[in-house]
């Protein structure tokens, strides 16, 4: 059966690249990077490999699509469709190393002080306070999942402990505890660092607002690498201007870019990331492509299909 392959990306060119030994009579490659000029023969398309931001305006000139392999981790721009009946898999076991760089370093940085030793170098000023440790520091991550995870395990090297927080608390390695959907203040309050990487759906939006955010320590540090709407953002800046939270990073926001305007960019303690964290390499999710397009061949289920009822 005659089944085209839309790639529809900003690197849709290089994943045609990658990909090129699929093509064949019965598949042709379609790449474009620009969603305003589809291809003519895009209406035929049964499969695609796209950026979920450029395909959603486009899915009603793509009629006989059944399949969509995502190029980013989050789907949700993609929800609707797959409650209409459109299968649609994400992205899982790529991005967790990035994002537990990404991390990782800003908590080192966090407690080895650097900004005040980098302050201190540049008035001459020496500057001989002990460094801290990240060795018996109490990690919270929220979102269990395959980058949770990855996280957990790269930070327990440092002699971090990490506990968990996820819908349903089932524990799993490596975390030491895993606390469910009724348990967030037990969760919170003894934390030193709290990294999130939680999907958006209803019942992350808003999660952290003034009432969970003061129940973190106040010297407590927070990451987000998940997705913006789990912070309630004008609490996020209360909290910091009434001196709690040792440190704040935020790599996602409600609105991106953000506005030139938003109280985030003159916030004390306050570090700003362009959603960057994790980046989609072509090369990876050309590969994880491949082991879906495979399965889907074969009439087997797809890995990280999108659960339309979950909203992951």
């Amino acid at each position: 059966m005659h089944q085209n392959l839309l790639i529809l990306s900003r690197d849709a060119h290089e994943y045609a690249a990658l990909l090129n030994d699929l093509a064949d009579d019965a598949m042709q490659l379609l790449p474009c990077e620009d969603a305003t000029a589809l291809p003519a023969a895009a209406a035929t398309a049964q499969l695609c490999l796209a950026d979920p931001g450029l395909l959603v305006p486009v899915l009603p000139e793509l009629p006989r699509l059944r399949w969509v392999q995502s190029t980013w981790a989050g789907v949700t721009p993609l929800l609707p469709a797959a409650r209409q009946g459109l299968q649609v898999s994400g992205v899982k076991d790529v991005f967790g190393p990035q994002m537990a760089e990404y991390a990782l370093g800003y908590m080192l940085a966090h407690v080895l002080e650097r900004d005040m030793r980098a302050q201190a170098q540049a008035e001459q000023r020496w500057y001989d306070a002990p460094t801290g440790t990240l060795r018996g520091r109490r990690l919270g991550v929220m979102g269990t999942g395959s980058i949770g995870a990855e996280l957990a395990r790269r930070c327990a090297i440092f002699g971090m402990d990490p506990v968990g927080y996820s819908r349903s608390g089932r524990q799993v390695e490596p975390f030491v505890q895993v606390y469910g959907a009724a348990q967030l203040e037990a969760f919170l309050q003894d934390l030193d660092v709290l990294v999130a990487v939680l999907p958006d759906t209803p019942a992350t939006s808003g999660l952290l607002d003034a009432s969970t955010l003061r129940t973190l320590p106040a010297h407590a540090q927070l990451i987000n690498v998940g997705r913006g709407s789990l912070i309630v953002e004008e609490d996020l800046l209360t909290v910091l201007a009434e001196g709690h939270l040792g440190e704040a990073v935020l790599d996602v926001f409600q609105q991106e870019p953000l506005p030139p305007e938003h109280g985030f960019w003159q916030a004390p303690r306050l570090r700003l990331t362009a959603h960057v964290a994790a980046q989609s390499w072509p090369a990876d999710i050309a590969a994880v492509f491949r082991k879906n397009f495979k399965r889907y061949s074969q009439g087997k289920a797809l890995l990280y299909e999108l659960d339309a009822a979950r909203g992951y």
